[in-house]
């Protein structure tokens, strides 16, 4: 029994380059995608949101002295990559699946249309969101929270690489780092918690969606939260 029958998988960029931190490794796509599988022979209908930092971060770009939307917009091609990269990946352990992109680039995936979106998940096909939200100035983040509101899925599950869960400081460099098991939106917002910028917090918040936030590098794990079980920390409403 699942707890959640549509979610969006919001796999950060990073996550895809493994150990190495830069770059697409198929080894490690291969074993994401192997995860993504086991939950959708559960039934669930899956959207995955990739981030693009494993290739280019547009705030880096920015910050080197290039004009801000020229930057988001490579960094927005740069989860077009990651997204063609686990489509090839999950169709080849017989997991069918659509690429859609906020920028029309008919030649390699479909322009992003609601209904359309909606009618993949409903016959069994895994669908990629790419490209973010198609403007610059908004993460990946914020695209996984607007294509969660759009297409009225029941949590966003956010995998994060090597981290499991929300803590109150940075675990990898304070000792006492306290983790928490449930927040709630606002708790997020008002504290600063670095988990998903303050657009994405408003919209989840707003549109009463719940973030489960996790460590994507345990086996299983994926398929643990869909199943209910307590890892991570879970974000629940808050206004």
């Amino acid at each position: 029994m699942v707890k959640y029958k549509r979610i969006v998988l919001k796999v950060s960029g990073e996550a895809l380059a493994g150990e190495a931190g830069f770059g697409i490794k198929p080894p490690v796509i291969a074993e994401i995608a192997k995860e993504i599988k086991a939950v959708h022979d559960l039934g669930v209908e899956i959207a995955i949101v990739c981030g693009g930092g494993n290739v280019w971060r547009g705030e880096t770009g920015a910050e080197m002295g290039m004009e801000r939307a020229q930057a988001d917009y490579m960094g927005m091609l740069a989860t077009v990559m990651n997204g063609l990269a686990l489509q090839d990946s999950l169709e080849n352990i017989g997991v069918p699946t659509r690429v859609q992109t906020s920028i029309e680039m008919r030649q390699i995936a479909e322009p992003y249309i609601r209904r359309k979106a909606v009618r993949h998940l409903e016959k069994g096909r895994v669908v990629i969101f790419a490209g973010g939200t198609g403007n610059p100035y908004f993460s990946t983040d914020t695209t996984a929270a607007l294509r969660a509101a759009e297409i009225n899925a029941d949590v966003i599950l956010m995998a994060k690489n090597g981290v499991d869960g929300v803590y109150d400081a940075d675990p990898n460099k304070v000792a006492t780092a306290t983790k928490f098991d449930s927040l709630t939106h606002l708790d997020i917002i008002n504290k600063g918690l670095n988990v998903m910028d303050s657009t994405a917090s408003t919209l989840s918040m707003d549109n009463d969606i719940p973030l489960v936030v996790f460590n994507l590098n345990e086996a299983d794990n994926i398929r643990r939260v869909v199943e209910g079980e307590n890892i991570g920390t879970t974000i629940r409403g808050g206004k």
